[in-house]
Formats: C-alpha cells, sequence, structure tokens
C-alpha cells in the first residue's frame, strides 16, 4: 500500500467519524451526545424520526421560556439550554398541542429526561436529579 493510499483512507475514517459525531450533536434543539443516542436506541419511534421530533418540541418550547422560569423549577441553566423540572402529566399537554401519539410523547419524553439527567453530571447532583425524575418530569429548553 503506498503512502497515498493510507492516508486516503485514514481521511476516509476520519469522514466516518465526523459523521457519526455530527448525528449526535444538537440539531435544532437542546439534547445531543449521549442522552440522544441513549434515547433514540430506546425509543419506540425509529431513531431517524427522533431529532425532527425533538426540533418540533424545541419550536413550541423555546418561545414559553419565560413562563417556565416562572412557574418551574429551574434545575440547570448553561449558555445553550435550561432544564426544569415539571409536574409528571406535563408532556400530555405539549402532545396534544403537538399531535404527537403516545410512542412519539415517549420517545421526547425519554430524550428530555436522560439530557436532565446528564445535566446532572457526575456524582452527587446527577443522583438528585435521577431521584427527582422519579416523582416529575423533566423538560430541556434550548435558548
Amino acid at each position: 500500500m503506498s503512502g497515498d493510499e493510507g492516508a486516503e483512507r485514514s481521511d476516509e475514517r476520519g469522514e466516518a467519524d465526523r459523521q457519526r459525531d455530527d448525528s449526535a450533536s444538537a440539531g435544532p434543539y437542546p439534547i445531543e451526545g449521549a442522552a440522544l443516542v441513549t434515547s433514540a436506541a430506546l425509543a419506540s419511534v425509529p431513531a431517524s424520526r427522533l431529532p425532527e421530533l425533538l426540533a418540533r418540541v424545541q419550536t413550541d418550547l423555546g418561545p414559553r421560556i419565560d413562563a417556565y422560569r416562572r412557574r418551574y423549577e429551574r434545575i440547570a441553566a448553561e449558555t445553550d439550554r435550561e432544564a426544569f423540572l415539571v409536574e409528571p402529566d406535563h408532556w400530555a399537554s405539549i402532545a396534544e398541542r403537538l399531535d404527537l401519539d403516545d410512542r412519539e410523547r415517549d420517545a421526547v419524553v425519554r430524550a428530555h429526561e436522560a439530557a436532565v439527567v446528564r445535566v446532572g453530571g457526575d456524582g452527587r447532583v446527577r443522583e438528585e436529579f435521577e431521584t427527582a425524575l422519579e416523582i416529575r418530569s423533566g423538560v430541556v429548553i434550548g435558548i
């Protein structure tokens, strides 16, 4: 194998890795990385549909962020997103507003809750978020 062939193969592998990383990064929604990958793997809808569903939810929730700040407990604020704890049936009204079926709603909820846990990082805060999600639900809104 010549040096050029080895470099070409290396470039092809690098491009495949970049594409895989891009598919796990945030699109027009505040959920990325392991939270997105895990949710897509466990989703009750095709993984290819999850980004579109998350984008629809973000489009709906983004303009409502001030109302969330007033009404719900904000558990994390980052430069590009904020996470809130909401009542367990909160997602029913969002699903109704966006005409999501039960499976679509469940997939979106799973992604948002996984993102809330990831915001907690490692250790005690993460455990607190996981415990809170046993009795409440989570919402992550991009800003």
